[in-house]
């Protein structure tokens, strides 16, 4: 899902004030605000009305930020997530491979066995012991 900044940036509704903008009325403290408001005259209905777009403005910044966290956070793990499949499939080869050499020098063992029995070389007990 993509963020597209000009619909956070677009205004709620016409300002019931049109000198505090969006972009002042979501970083002005709320102390500020109240007084802004209180200066300004305007009716309780006009200042509920004004707190109710700055918390909807607030709202919908924390939800973006949110969603841009999230994507980030999904990102990364899909960077991850191929990065650990990489490193399992060279793991597997690198095993694959070690497998293979054991079987060769299981091979090899068995063969100079063979010859040994076969010349009648002594074998050292340990050697007598097949894994």
């Amino acid at each position: 899902m993509d963020v597209h900044w000009d619909d956070l940036e677009a205004p709620l509704s016409p300002t019931p004030c049109a000198e505090i903008s969006d972009d002042e009325l979501v970083s002005i403290s709320v102390r500020d605000l109240n007084r802004q408001l209180k200066m300004r005259g305007l009716t309780r209905d006009q200042i509920v009305r004004m707190k109710q777009r700055r918390r909807t403005l607030k709202n919908r910044g924390y939800a973006a930020s949110c969603r841009i966290k999230r994507i980030e956070q999904k990102d990364e793990l899909e960077t991850e997530k191929s990065q650990e499949w990489h490193d399992m499939e060279l793991m597997q080869d690198e095993n694959n491979r070690i497998r293979e050499e054991v079987e060769a020098l299981r091979g090899k063992y068995d063969a100079l066995k063979r010859f040994a029995i076969m010349k009648n070389i002594p074998l050292p007990p340990e050697l007598e012991i097949q894994p």
